[in-house]
């Protein structure tokens, strides 16, 4: 079976709502009667493996992982930015949930950002916490793939960004 895609076996690519990881394997399956070619995935960060069908990767937002410079010009965005007060906690948290959902890096930084000022001023709900960590790991996973660092080297990086933009603003 002749398969024309842009991902290879190894790459490290980004997948909406999961972060991170690595193709491991292009294999051909049959589910439910049909048979199919798979990426199989691997997201370290998240200790999960997933498979999505090579014919509904167009839909699907995945990506290469950006590089280093790019992904510091997506942190330069922390030290930007105001809270819409205007917005209840539901329509943040649905602007916040379809920018996740994008799978783009710079959105997720926009959650991140957006959640850490709304946090200076008041305490975040459950869902927003929620919501702040999974834009967090989402960055982290990236970071670490696309520089080859350890998830807590990853981890401290972000950390250290937000709290020198904190500082700065």
């Amino acid at each position: 079976m002749e398969v024309d895609h842009l991902f290879e076996i190894g790459d490290k690519i980004v997948y909406p709502m999961h972060g991170a990881g690595v193709i491991k394997a292009i294999e051909e399956k049959e589910i439910q009667g049909k048979t199919q070619q798979y990426f199989i995935m691997v997201f370290p960060v998240r200790k999960l493996q997933l498979m999505l069908p090579i014919a509904k990767m167009d839909d699907s937002g995945m990506r290469l992982v950006l590089n280093m410079t790019a992904i510091e010009k997506v942190m330069d965005m922390f030290r930007q930015g105001e809270i819409d007060r205007s917005l209840t906690y539901k329509q943040r948290y649905k602007i916040n949930t379809d920018k996740m959902k994008t799978g783009k890096t710079q959105d997720g930084a926009e959650v991140i950002r957006d959640l850490m000022l709304v946090k200076k001023e008041k305490a975040l709900n459950s869902n927003e916490k929620m919501m702040l960590r999974e834009a967090m790991q989402f960055l982290i996973s990236e970071l670490e793939l696309s520089n080859s660092m350890t998830e807590m080297q990853a981890a401290d990086l972000l950390n250290d960004r937000l709290n020198v933009e904190k500082d700065a603003g």
